[in-house]
């Protein structure tokens, strides 16, 4: 890599590479959720996440980028992190708010990530393209808040019991 252009790129890629691994593993958090409204929440954000690689996908074409062959080696290990905790044995509660602290992790992640591409994005002139990601930060913000919602809510306070 030799230019911002090139960094940009290679961001790109391994966004792609982070939602497509998500869309794989979110399934496994909606069907070890144990609150119907965590649930549903996995739930949305899949169908989000789902969104949100097709949306790279129009930004590599436009940018004539092909999206595959990197791998998000941090997306990579938030996953296997998550996928163990699911195998602890827990409390129900106690999964429901830990796999709260996983998920916010993989949000936070994500968070930082469309941060850096959107600025990027801005700083080589791509203003529509920066608009694009920030529309899935923007989402990804939301996503995270949902989930302290639900949290702090009631979800914390039935896994201190």
């Amino acid at each position: 890599m030799k230019k911002l252009e090139d960094l940009f790129e290679h961001q790109l890629k391994d966004l792609y590479s982070a939602e497509d691994q998500l869309t794989k593993a979110l399934p496994k958090m909606v069907e070890n959720a144990k609150d119907s409204k965590l649930k549903k929440a996995f739930e949305d954000h899949l169908e989000e996440t789902k969104g949100h690689k097709q949306r790279l996908e129009d930004i590599c074409s436009e940018l004539d980028i092909d999206p595959s062959g990197e791998t998000c080696k941090a997306m990579e290990g938030l996953i296997k992190e998550a996928e163990s905790f699911l195998d602890e044995d827990t409390s129900d509660d106690v999964k429901n708010a830990g796999m709260i602290a996983e998920a916010q992790r993989v949000e936070h992640y994500e968070i930082s990530a469309y941060g850096t591409a959107v600025r990027f994005a801005k700083e080589l002139g791509h203003n529509n393209i920066a608009d694009k990601l920030q529309q899935t930060l923007d989402e990804e913000y939301s996503a995270d808040q949902k989930l302290d919602n639900l949290a702090e809510g009631r979800l914390n306070e039935k896994a201190k019991a």
